[in-house]
């Protein structure tokens, strides 16, 4: 998984599975384009994704959660829950705003 924090107004958390960066997914009306200079990050293990996760909660962090092992991860750490769960073209994602 790839985990890139963007320091701003307010912090955000991207994780992405690596296999998804530089796709465009497309269904109807929506559409997620996983840019590289946006989604990638470093490479990181679920251990540290998790701990990633969880430190940044308490820093009312917005989270960018995109495909199947990122989102598994989330819901391991407690961040999200299936109900907060999207898919497109068969790939969950998650937007969270604490």
């Amino acid at each position: 998984m790839l985990v890139k924090i963007i320091k701003s107004y307010r912090t955000i958390i991207i994780i992405c599975d690596s296999n998804l960066i530089g796709k465009k997914l497309e269904q109807g009306e929506f559409q997620l384009d996983l840019k590289e200079n946006f989604f990638k990050g470093d490479e990181k293990s679920k251990q540290e994704v998790i701990e990633t996760m969880k430190s940044m909660v308490q820093e009312d962090a917005t989270f960018n959660i995109v495909g199947q092992e990122s989102v598994d991860t989330a819901i391991e750490a407690g961040i999200i829950n299936k109900q907060g769960i999207k898919t497109i073209q068969d790939v969950p994602f998650a937007l969270i705003l604490l």
